[in-house]
């Protein structure tokens, strides 16, 4: 018999997959552990749920394995938390990051540089980190 483990809760999400970057030298049972994907047993000895650890992975990317359509996708790219200047030196950040935070068009944020970094914060909202 399995029982739920005292564990944080299972991250998904950009929360997931930011937890899964971090963890980049780990195994993939340590990354799923971490990630909250286990269960203890009536004995004590902790199971990792592989399945559901990458079953969470697959939806936090994005990714359509059903052939299943919203209806409002027009295909394109998914996230993948990486983006490249442009020959005009602009940034541009897709609608795959933008439809994951719910943002709207008007939405502003404010840019704060670093040496090796550009932080956004969006104005107006509370200090909701998804770092």
């Amino acid at each position: 018999m399995l029982t739920k483990a005292k564990s944080p809760t299972t991250l998904s999400g950009a929360e997931l997959l930011m937890k899964v970057k971090e963890m980049a030298n780990a195994s993939k049972e340590e990354k799923a552990k971490a990630c909250g994907y286990y269960t203890l047993t009536k004995n004590g000895i902790e199971r990792v749920n592989m399945m559901k650890f990458l079953n969470a992975l697959i939806d936090a990317e994005g990714i359509e394995l059903d052939g299943k359509s919203s209806g409002q996708r027009r295909g394109g790219r998914s996230a993948s938390y990486r983006i490249t200047v442009q020959s005009n030196g602009n940034l541009l950040i897709g609608s795959a990051y933008t439809k994951q935070m719910n943002l709207t068009p008007g939405d502003e944020f404010e840019i704060t540089l670093g040496r090796k970094h550009i932080h956004l914060k969006q104005v107006g909202e509370s200090d909701i980190d998804f770092e």
